[in-house]
């Protein structure tokens, strides 16, 4: 087996496990591939909001038994709430072993300050409305389900894949205007902070981008999903990079032999079981 990549911070977001469009196959490859010494989870990482009795497979379930893994085996893991699992706001703030819950953090980077924070807060829709962004949440799943039948009948043709999501995304003005305003205004606040970096997810937008104004400048860094784009940041070496599944060799990885091989009833008692020591026995005279 391949040596795994060493990288400071990974970050990934936008997984929304326990929905059709995840791909938690690619994720699972992905986090096997690499041994960081932070993973940061920048919300949507589980979708409460359509989360159901009767999806949640197998590879989803082992996602989540590799990060807790990753955690045990010394891995610190920073889950910062999202719009889709903002239940767990109720919990922030909290630190168990190696894993933390938080709203947003900022973190210094070799001299650096890196503002890390899911995104829904710029998100009026969500605010305002939430019954809105929730069927607009299930219509997207939808269009996912949709994008893989088309995908599908493609490949058998011999012709290119495209998605038709990101198509909507480009051909309607709003949303085009939508993307274009969350980055200025991130953008705009991490300047205004004195941040260095700011580190967001949110829209499903793999970008990173030097953005400026007349008080200073700041690098934005969005790290995409695991829906459509399979993406992650990685810092080191004193900088940033996108990772992309589909064009990164390392994507020949795969997911742990003993993950692979438990079933679900094994996989489910694995993330929700906590092993206790033996209790010692008391001497009698």
């Amino acid at each position: 087996m391949k040596a795994k990549r060493k990288v400071e911070i990974a970050v990934i977001s936008d997984v929304h496990l326990g929905t059709f469009g995840c791909h938690a196959k690619h994720l699972l490859t992905y986090l096997n591939s690499i041994a960081p010494k932070k993973l940061i989870l920048n919300g949507d990482i589980i979708d409460i909001w359509q989360f159901s009795k009767r999806y949640f497979p197998k590879s989803h379930l082992s996602v989540i038994k590799k990060i807790m893994d990753m955690a045990s085996d010394g891995v610190e893991v920073i889950y910062i709430t999202g719009n889709h699992d903002e239940m767990l706001r109720k919990f922030s703030d909290t630190t168990i072993g190696n894993i933390s819950i938080v709203d947003k953090i900022v973190l210094e980077l070799d001299g650096k300050k890196a503002w890390f924070f899911h995104g829904d807060v710029f998100d009026v829709s969500i605010q305002s409305a939430k019954w809105l962004a929730r069927l607009g949440g299930y219509g997207y799943d939808l269009l996912i389900l949709l994008n893989r039948f088309v995908n599908w009948c493609l490949e058998k043709m011999g012709k290119e894949k495209f998605s038709l999501s990101k198509k909507i995304k480009n051909s309607v003005k709003s949303a085009v205007k939508y993307i274009n305003d969350f980055e200025k205004v991130a953008s705009d606040i991490a300047i205004e902070n004195g941040y260095d970096y700011v580190i967001c997810g949110h829209i499903h937008q793999p970008k990173m981008a030097e953005r400026q104004n007349a008080h200073g400048k700041t690098t934005y860094l969005n790290s995409g999903d695991w829906v459509e784009h399979f993406t992650a940041l990685e810092y080191q070496f004193k900088r940033w990079k996108i990772y992309n599944y589909n064009n990164d060799k390392l994507r020949a990885f795969y997911a742990d032999e003993a993950i692979k091989d438990m079933d679900v009833k094994d996989l489910i008692a694995a993330v929700t079981i906590v092993d206790q020591k033996p209790k010692k026995k008391k001497k009698t005279n």
